[in-house]
């Protein structure tokens, strides 16, 4: 993995993504289109070839670092409950980790239990299968990086903050807050990208 070391004024970031630092440093608006990575990895907000979506950007989250690909299009989001109202699932806690929380909660004996998770295990995209339910860390990264391709405020992450409720972000305001499990939000798949 070939590193790159951007500076602005007295600060220094080094990372694998010249486009995430360059974004970091400078204060690169949403709107605006970044420089692509040398690397040939796409500019976050540009679609990432076979990959499923858009590049997310890198994110720090767990052992090693990967990119969140975000998919596009019409059939991405659903309105739908997170469901397990008033259970207490240990296996859904992780704030990081999307990808083993949704494993978790669309494993076949909660299937029916849990739409929002079941949808996001069930999307498919550029022949890709693993796509999940973002867990909060991951939302609020989204939020920070691409919020513009977020239709809808509010977002259920697979994070579970009670038995009763589970995170969910405000990808208008930057709010993250608990929601309702019987509420309806907007479930959007995402997918990691190892570096």
């Amino acid at each position: 993995m070939q590193m790159i070391t951007v500076s602005h004024g007295e600060t220094m970031l080094t990372t694998p993504d010249a486009a995430l630092a360059l974004q970091v440093l400078t204060g690169l608006s949403a709107s605006a289109k970044p420089a692509a990575a040398p690397s040939g990895i796409p500019a976050i907000g540009e679609y990432w070839p076979g990959e499923g979506g858009v590049n997310g950007g890198l994110f720090q989250g767990g052992d090693r670092p990967y990119y969140l690909i975000v998919p596009t299009g019409e059939d991405v989001e659903a309105d739908l409950e997170w469901g397990g109202y008033g259970q207490e699932l240990d296996g859904a806690k992780s704030p990081w980790d999307g990808q083993a929380n949704t494993a978790y909660l669309a494993s076949s004996n909660r299937e029916h239990d849990h739409p929002a998770a079941q949808f996001c295990a069930n999307f498919e995209r550029d022949g890709h299968k693993d796509f999940y339910l973002m867990a909060r860390r991951e939302a609020t990264h989204l939020e920070i990086t691409v919020p513009h391709l977020f239709s809808k405020p509010w977002h259920w992450t697979s994070t579970q903050c009670s038995a009763y409720g589970a995170y969910d972000m405000d990808f208008e305001d930057g709010w993250l807050d608990d929601g309702g499990k019987g509420n309806e939000r907007v479930v959007r798949p995402v997918r990691r990208k190892l570096i």
